[in-house]
Order: structure tokens, then sequence, then C-alpha cells
């Protein structure tokens, strides 16, 4: 059997992403509340804040350092990979790759070392602004990524003109116009919200994991409260940015829409499915459960808005993984929002939590990220066969490599990220297990020199 390179680096990529993407999705926002530690400290002096600070900085630096490392592989890809898509546009993906590498890794590795090791080597002024520096270079990351992510869904601000050998390549016509596409400001407010959710989960469930193992510390009460609210606060807002996200795709990528619905025949008044199997061959879904116009009313704002079905499209993308990993991500949000909301209930009674809310709890610790990697197969899968936007298909992007190579080196990395998978699991409910034993005493004696 011919092994296909093209599918195969598909999904060799599409393995480096998945398990990139768990660690900036964690650090983006745990930085944040990293700084909210501090700043709670410095106002309070109260040490068991810097006791939650110390404790998931550790979490923060290795998740820091595995993202960094597997980003690594990705950007090699490109070469290895898919030399069409940077020979293409890489006028354009260049630049957004570099300026992200120059105005935010450069500065999370800089101020890294003085938050992780200054606290008693430095003022604390100077600790702290290290802390906010690394969490603003974490959220500046975030940026220009998600430009160019969104760039790739909806170009905008360019010109193709061909090269002396007659090939198209993308050429910038307004800066401006790249980054601030017309899908950037939706999907960066998705994606942060994203990473506060999933953030506060690891923050809760870590600490649900700690009074489960007796640990009645005061610092890891302050954590659970703070993740619980955290989460309570931006899983709503989630839903709105969501919704506004969807009405985006609609007038950019309406038949990434109608994959996500499974709407097959275009309608007025759609209903909306909640769930079916959707068969590309007969071109409808099996086993549909539906509510009559609801789609027409969330994704139009009227009972009687016209939806474009997948019918109406020449092209368009896989169906059942966009339909599943749509319902999945929406799924685990209202599992998450109904989860810190009872949470929240708890506190607000000023009740001792049961323990099979702390288990469920912990149980949900990476729940935000398999929420976010749903999402993003919705985002990448939605948008086949393109690589580009209506600029460059997938099948034309893929570099000169066998499938052979592809898959052996595709069965390789597959081996690592399960390795570093479990052993990342393993080690953050290692720490929190050591730190509920009482190993992980700290003093905050110097703080203030």
């Amino acid at each position: 059997m011919e092994l296909d390179p093209a599918l195969l680096s598909r999904i060799q990529f599409a393995a480096n992403i998945s398990f990139h993407i768990m660690f900036p999705t964690i650090t983006i926002s745990l930085g944040w509340i990293l700084l909210f530690f501090k700043l709670r400290f410095n106002a309070t002096d109260n040490p068991v804040w810097m006791q939650a600070y110390f404790f998931f900085t550790k979490v923060f630096a290795l998740s820091f350092a595995i993202g960094v490392v597997t980003g690594l592989t990705m950007s090699f890809q490109f070469g290895t990979n898919w030399p069409g898509y940077m020979a293409t546009v890489g006028n354009i993906a260049g630049p957004l790759l570099a300026y992200e590498i120059l105005t935010a890794f450069f500065l999370e590795a800089t101020f890294l070392g003085i938050m992780l090791f200054g606290f008693r080597k430095v003022p604390s002024w100077v600790h702290t602004g290290a802390t906010l520096l690394v969490a603003v270079g974490t959220t500046i990351s975030a940026f220009w990524i998600l430009a160019l992510n969104s760039w790739m869904q909806t170009p905008a601000g360019f010109e193709m003109i061909a090269n002396d050998q007659g090939q198209l390549q993308a050429h910038v016509t307004s800066w401006m116009d790249v980054i601030f596409n017309p899908s950037m400001p939706y999907r960066l407010t998705h994606m942060l919200l994203a990473s506060a959710a999933t953030a506060a989960f690891v923050v809760a469930g870590v600490s649900a994991y700690r009074l489960l193992k007796g640990d009645q510390a005061e610092s890891v009460k302050k954590t659970l409260k703070t993740g619980l609210i955290l989460a309570s606060i931006v899983l709503p807002l989630q839903v709105l940015a969501g919704h506004e996200h969807g009405i985006n795709t609609k007038a950019h990528q309406p038949a990434k829409l109608a994959a996500m619905e499974g709407a097959w025949e275009t309608h007025k008044g759609a209903p909306l499915v909640l769930f079916g199997w959707p068969d590309e061959d007969a071109q409808k879904n099996h086993f549909s459960i539906e509510i009559p116009a609801l789609a027409s009313l969330i994704v139009t704002h009227s009972l009687d808005g016209e939806i474009k079905g997948l019918k109406e499209f020449d092209v368009h993308p896989p169906v059942k993984p966009v339909f599943f990993s749509f319902r999945i991500m929406v799924g685990l949000g209202f599992l998450m929002l109904g989860t810190a909301w009872l949470g929240s209930y708890f506190l607000w009674k000023k009740q001792t939590m049961p323990n099979w809310y702390l288990i469920g709890l912990t149980g949900m610790t990476f729940s935000g990220v398999f929420a976010t990697l749903a999402g993003w197969y919705v985002t990448e899968i939605g948008r086949q066969p393109w690589l580009v936007q209506g600029v460059l298909l997938t099948k034309d992007a893929v570099g000169p490599v066998g499938g052979e190579m592809v898959l052996g080196t595709l069965l390789v990395y597959l081996s690592i990220y399960v390795f570093l998978g479990f052993g990342y699991v393993k080690t953050i409910f290692y720490l929190a297990k050591k730190a509920s034993l009482g190993n992980d005493a700290v003093t905050t004696q110097g703080a203030k020199t």
C-alpha cells in the first residue's frame, strides 16, 4: 500500500500542534494568575500568597520549557514537510513569526529567570516587574501567532505577484490589514479566554487534589478559590465570544459553519442539530436530534435567517471531524461552566466542598486543554482543503518527502509525546502531593528588601 505523504504530513503536524498547544494555553494566563498572587502578597504581606506563587511557578516553568521545545519541531516542519507554504506566503508568515520571537519570546526568556529565582535576590518591585513582563510576553506571543493563524483563515492586506520563475507569491500591501484581518479580533479574544479558563481549571484542579490529600493549608484554599472564581467569570464571556466568532465565521467561512452545524441544505429557519451522524456520501445526517429554527436564531438573530448548506459549495471541509469537534468543545465548555459555578456556590455559602466534588474537579484539571484542542480542530480542519483560505491548497504546499520517511518521524514524535505527556501530568501531581506532605515549605524572609 502506497503511503500518502500529504496525509501523513498533515497528521504529523496535527500531532505536533495538538501536543504543543496545551502548554502555551496554560502559560498565557497562568502568568497573569502568578502576577495576581504576587500583587496580593505585596498588598497584604501575607506569606500564603507567596506559597501559592512559588508552587505554581513550578507548574509555569515546566509548561513553558516543554512548550518551547515542542514549538521548535513545528518550525522545522515548515521547511521539511511544507516548503510550498513558505515559498508562497513566506513574505507574510516569516515576519509574523519573527515578530513573535523578537517581541515576546525574548521578553519571556529574559525575565523568566528573575521571576523564578530572584525573589530573595532582587528588590520586590523588580521581581513583581519581572512577573508582569513574563505575563505580558506570553500574551504578546499569542497575539502574533493568532495574527498569522487568523490571516490563514481570512487573508487580507496582500496581493499575489509572480516571481522570476512564474510562481505566485504573496506580497504585503498593508501590514495593518494583514495583522488585523477580519477574524483576528474574534479569534484572539476566543483564545485568550480559553487560556484563562484552562489555567483556572489547572489551578483549581491541582488545589482540589491537594485538599483530597489532606492539605488544609490556607494557600491551597486561596488558590482553589482563585481558580473557581476566575473560571466562573471568564466562561460566560467565552460563550459570548464564541457566539460572535460564529457570526464572523458565517460571513467569511460559510462552508466551515455549515460543517459545524451539520447543515447540508440551505435553510431559512435552520434547525440546531444537537446530535447526529453526518453521512458525506448520502449528504444527510442520521439519527439527528434537532431544535427547529434555533441555529438561524443563534447565528443570524432571526428565526427565519438563512444558513447556507454544504451542498452550496464546490469544496467543503470533512464534515464528521468538524461536526463532532465542535460539539466536544461546546459540551466541555458548558461542563466547565457548571462545575465552576457549583464550586463558586459552595464558596458563597461558605460550605465545605464535598469529596465527590473535589474528585470531579481534580479529574477536570486539564479539561480546558481538551476543549481548546477540540476548538483548534474545528478551526484547522474546517479550513480544508485550503492551507491559506482561497490562496493555497494544502496539497500544493507539501514537500517532496517520501511517505515512509514521514511515517517514521511521525511514530518517533508520537512516542516522545506520549512519554512527555505522561511525565508532565505525573510531575504536576507529584509536585502537588509533595507540597501536601509538607515538603514544599517556603519562607518570605527578605522579600521586601
